[in-house]
């Protein structure tokens, strides 16, 4: 694992975080009958539906086995990270399925069980899941039923403030914010503005007669700006600024954002952070890294993907936050292609390794039968 200092933080109490884009798409062909929450999970076959050029042997060995090589990656990289690195919240943001805005109420039980057996973790570590476009649709796909039944799944609301040791995070659902007046809109954004003016109030030191007035009945919350986790990033016109081992390939960073499809709008990217003033935005959506700067003073670092599906070197940041500062670590997983070659190699040593012996073996005897040994008289 490799860990790349992103910004210092500063001192005072600090907690441990990873943040990541948690990309567990996955596509049930032969799914099990499992209740919901049950962690006693029977391996179900499923088979990744849309592998990259090149990597199709995934889908073959996947169908021949029970859990494909891309879910054992993701399995694996998230129990080692959480035995190593011990943090205190991870925050997945969104994109946790792949066809849950398809999926049937029997499948959706059973991707959720799958889930829950995939990322298990201990009480010392709180998991905190945000919505995705993948997970109840995109906007013109969501509604209700499909808000609800992840909420349920996995005991949330879709936008909150989550508050640790001082430090706000504040958790948005994207996918809502396209100010078209959809009852979800309406929802999430009226949720938003409470949540801005209990901010606002909570940061507010003034003794203003107005002021008090209207922040009387407000929640309080510590004096700090927040930390916005959100599936889709803020609106920016392409990848052309993003630099890194985890952008996007050259090829593809001059190719135009759309609005409200990879990034948000304008307008809701503007009240975003004219609302809350955020001192870190963290995204997902694009599944390549990027560090923006909005406005010149707002910090967002997209966060790439964690699976072998969308990317060859997926990654994860570690984050330590305190309320007067933070500091980030770019934390990259084994890489797809060295993990193949790495297989391929071994297998291929194996293979070659009897060939070798019988081929010594068969050099031995021909000396031997062909070398006479000289005899000696004795005395």
């Amino acid at each position: 694992m490799v860990r790349r200092r992103l910004r210092k933080a500063q001192t005072g109490s600090q907690m441990r975080m990873f943040s990541a884009l948690w990309c567990f798409q996955t596509r049930t062909s032969s799914a099990q009958s499992v209740g919901t929450g049950s962690t006693n999970c029977e391996e179900d076959e499923f088979v990744n539906n849309h592998n990259r050029a090149g990597n199709a042997w995934c889908t073959e060995l996947s169908r021949s086995v029970s859990v494909p090589p891309r879910e054992w990656q993701m399995e694996r990289a998230f129990q080692t990270a959480l035995a190593l690195l011990r943090p205190e919240v991870v925050f997945i943001l969104g994109d946790v399925f792949d066809e849950g805005k398809w999926s049937s109420p029997k499948n959706w039980d059973d991707d959720v069980c799958r889930f829950q057996k995939m990322f298990r973790h201990s009480s010392d570590t709180e998991l905190v899941v945000l919505v995705g476009n993948h997970d109840i649709g995109f906007h013109y796909e969501m509604d209700w039923f499909k808000l609800q039944r992840f909420e349920k799944a996995f005991n949330t609301t879709s936008t909150r403030m989550v508050t640790k040791k001082g430090v706000n995070f504040l958790l948005v659902n994207s996918v809502a914010l396209h100010g078209d007046g959809c009852p979800i809109c309406q929802s999430v954004e009226k949720q938003l503005y409470t949540l801005s003016r209990n901010l606002n109030c909570s940061l507010e030191n003034s003794q203003s007669s107005i002021i008090n007035e209207f922040c009387r009945d407000a929640w309080t919350y510590p004096p700090t700006p927040p930390i916005i986790l959100q599936h889709y990033p803020l609106y920016r016109e392409s990848d052309a600024g993003c630099t890194g081992r985890d952008a996007a390939p050259p090829e593809e960073r001059h190719l135009l954002f759309r609005e409200k499809y990879d990034v948000l709008s304008q307008e809701a990217s503007h009240r975003l952070l004219q609302w809350f003033k955020p001192r870190l935005v963290l995204s997902g959506h694009t599944h390549s890294g990027c560090q923006v700067l909005h406005d010149n003073q707002y910090t967002e670092i997209s966060v790439p993907s964690f699976n072998w599906r969308n990317r060859n070197n997926p990654s994860f940041i570690l984050g330590s936050f305190s309320p007067s500062g933070y500091g980030l670590s770019k934390c990259f997983l084994p890489e797809e292609s060295t993990v193949i070659a790495l297989y391929c190699s071994t297998v291929a040593s194996l293979l070659l390794l009897p060939l070798v012996h019988c081929l010594w073996i068969r050099g031995l005897l021909r000396c031997l039968n062909f070398c006479p040994i000289s005899k000696h008289k004795s005395l």
